[in-house]
């Protein structure tokens, strides 16, 4: 068995081995060669040495020549066993290059910011209170993915149900010695109290407090500053009474001698705000939920596609430039254009638009919509914080933080009220402290706590901002995206109101909603049009299936642009179109098309093996809410318009149901533009 070795390589140019050799004589030839040139298996051929490089990333050994991913930094090729590996180097080549000097980037490292829904000056790197209004700060962005826990609700409403346990019963004793035969409780009930109102003031109220003299500290009284004070006072000077009631004088005793103590006015107070804390932030995290939804509604991974091979990758690791795959059902991950395939895009979280967009190569596609049955190939132009859908969260949050012009008023009504509320309760108690009954001095301080406690400015300080949360997280929620909080509050002088038709008034989803002729024409007509994704088509499927219609597969499918669809279904020719495109008599069914018509309604014909043998009537349904949202305008003085571009026919059939008086139809969106100004300089307020 002649054979050459060159450059560490065996090459054998002449086995010279036939099938009759035995097992024996191979086994020794095998064994002879493995000793000769240390090869594990001397029977593997091999034309040249295979010269492997290492994945930067996870370390693996790749053939550069196979290799999945290649990528090009400073004029050196770098090979990676899979996609995935490929764009996270590209993403921060640094870490794997140099990871003993490899420093994350600042905004890798920045935790998220907080401030405060009342005084968004206040910026903070963590959770806490505002120094100025004592509220909860909540963060300024909010991340994708699952939902957050929220530590500041975690934290009160522990505090609360704690409070609660303990108040009850405290409450209870209290209150108990008001009933005839428990006015003369033993002197140890005090010591009771104070046992049950110690963790409700000192642990659940504590965060109160803590806030009350941060608004001592910088000056900025608030109603944490009224509840700190207002609590406090009634809870030492109760423990006060019960540990040493030796030092009061008798004109803070009572008719049995004794120094009444107010330990359940602190605990029900404490109590009770607690509470409010926890509505308020529930409220809030209601709020925060439309913007988690809005950003949720983008996937947080991506099908990359690179050298025809394609792996799923985080989103964040997209870049512009890449190209990606979409698949149908998932919706898109980025801005970009299609490069390849054709498909239908529900777009409405984005235009309001129910129908679906045909898209195909060359058009415009956003992050968040969603993909109909077709494969898209798109090349990625804005990714991340750069997208439309990005944009639109940004600018709700934003419109959540903005300050209403009534809220100016507030503040300065505010900055106001705290100190003229301290002053009452110090004149309370001296006008009770002079003038009041006995025990004179034990009345004035019940006075001073009670001016101090009832006069929280809570609903002063809260009722413009949760008004504007609110209202803006609703609108989220339900579609209305509001710019910022004077928009809200202009809104109350609308006097014209100018309304699209599709998918506003109506359902924005076309449906049978008439048909003549015969089930087994209908059933024929589904089966061809339930490979197409024209919302005719999808209508005419939809009535099929509420009928109970079984259908059958279509061959020889074939669409017939802006006239209708052919096919054949089980050895019958189907048409379905306008009059164009299906042949055979219409006189059977023309007086009907033309009643469809007359009520807004599209007519579709059905013809079987060259014969007309039904019509459908397709319209886009009223809403069921939009005839009660209408009477509520029209009751609020607010003068509704309809501004379409549907054709006027429809539109006019729509607006006579509706009761809307003026129509606006066939207007393009430059031209609604107009429509606006028009209305706006004949001194209307226009929405």
């Amino acid at each position: 068995m002649p054979a050459i070795r060159r450059a560490g390589t065996l090459r054998l140019e002449d086995a010279g081995v036939s099938s009759v050799v035995s097992n024996w004589r191979l086994a020794t030839t095998g064994a002879r060669l493995n000793r000769k040139y240390r090869m594990n298996n001397p029977f593997q051929i091999l034309s040249k040495p295979v010269a492997r490089v290492k994945d930067p990333v996870c370390g693996m050994m790749v053939d550069p020549e196979k290799a999945p991913g290649r990528y090009e930094l400073d004029g050196h090729a770098y090979s990676f066993c899979n996609l995935g590996c490929m764009v996270k180097f590209r993403a921060e080549p640094e870490r794997y290059l140099h990871p003993e000097s490899y420093v994350a980037p600042a905004t890798h490292a920045t935790a998220t910011e907080y401030t405060c829904p009342m005084d968004p000056q206040i910026v903070r790197d963590k959770p806490g209170a505002c120094p100025i209004c004592g509220m909860a700060l909540e963060p300024k962005t909010f991340a994708a993915g699952a939902e957050e826990t929220n530590p500041e609700l975690d934290d009160m409403s522990r505090r609360f149900r704690l409070s609660l346990w303990f108040t009850i019963p405290l409450f209870a004793l209290a209150m108990g010695q008001m009933f005839p035969g428990f006015e003369h409780l033993p002197a140890w009930v005090s010591w009771i109290e104070l046992a049950l109102a110690s963790p409700v003031v000192l642990w659940a109220g504590w965060p109160f407090f803590e806030r009350a003299w941060t608004s001592v500290k910088f000056r900025s009284p608030n109603m944490f500053t009224l509840i700190g004070i207002g609590t406090g006072v009634a809870y030492v000077y109760s423990l006060i009474a019960v540990i040493a009631p030796g030092l009061f004088p008798d004109s803070f005793r009572t008719h049995n001698g004794r120094v009444p103590v107010y330990f359940e006015a602190a605990a029900v107070i404490i109590t009770l705000v607690l509470l409010g804390q926890v509505l308020e932030l529930r409220a809030r995290g209601r709020t925060s939920a439309a913007i988690k939804g809005l950003l949720n509604l983008a996937p947080q991974t991506a099908r990359f596609v690179f050298n025809g091979r394609e792996q799923d990758v985080a989103l964040d690791l997209v870049r512009a430039g890449d190209q990606l795959r979409v698949r149908p059902g998932e919706r898109l991950p980025v801005d970009g254009v299609v490069v390849e395939g054709s498909s239908a895009v529900d777009e409405s979280m984005l235009t309001g638009e129910a129908i679906s967009a045909e898209k195909q190569a060359g058009s415009k596609v956003n992050a968040g919509t969603m993909n109909g049955s077709g494969a898209l190939l798109i090349r990625a132009e804005r990714v991340g914080a750069d997208t439309v859908l990005s944009h639109i969260v940004r600018l709700v949050n934003e419109a959540q933080r903005s300050r209403a012009p009534i809220q100016r008023l507030a503040d300065s009504v505010a900055s106001y009220f705290v100190p003229a509320v301290v002053l009452c309760a110090v004149a309370a108690f001296a006008v009770w402290a002079w003038f009041g009954p006995e025990p004179r001095l034990a009345h004035a301080l019940v006075s001073a706590v009670s001016v101090l406690i009832i006069a929280c400015p809570c609903a002063l300080g809260l009722a413009t901002p949760m008004s504007i949360m609110v209202g803006t997280g609703k609108g989220a929620s339900a579609g209305i995206l509001v710019r910022n909080a004077e928009v809200l509050e202009r809104l109350r002088d609308v006097d014209t109101l100018l309304v699209d038709k599709t998918g506003t008034l109506t359902e924005g989803r076309p449906k049978l909603t008439s048909f003549e002729g015969s089930n087994e024409a209908l059933r024929l007509a589904a089966s061809v049009e339930q490979g197409s994704e024209h919302p005719l088509a999808a209508a005419i499927v939809a009535g099929a299936h509420e009928r109970g219609l079984t259908l059958q597969a279509a061959t020889a499918v074939k669409a017939i642009a802006g006239r209708g669809i052919r096919g054949e279904v089980a050895g019958h020719a189907v048409a379905i179109g306008n009059d164009a495109a299906v042949s055979g008599a219409m006189d059977r069914f023309a007086s009907r098309a033309d009643t469809m018509r007359a009520s807004g309604e599209t007519a579709v014909f059905i013809a079987v093996d060259g014969r007309m043998e039904a019509v459908a009537g397709i319209s886009d349904p009223v809403k069921a809410t939009t005839q009660d949202a209408l009477e509520q305008l029209r009751r609020e003085g607010v003068h509704v318009v309809m501004l379409t571009g549907d054709n006027r026919a429809t539109a006019s059939v729509i607006a006579k149901k509706l009761g809307i008086d003026e129509v606006r139809a066939e207007v393009t969106p430059d031209q609604k533009h107009e429509v606006v100004r028009e209305f706006q300089s004949a001194g209307r307020k226009v929405a």
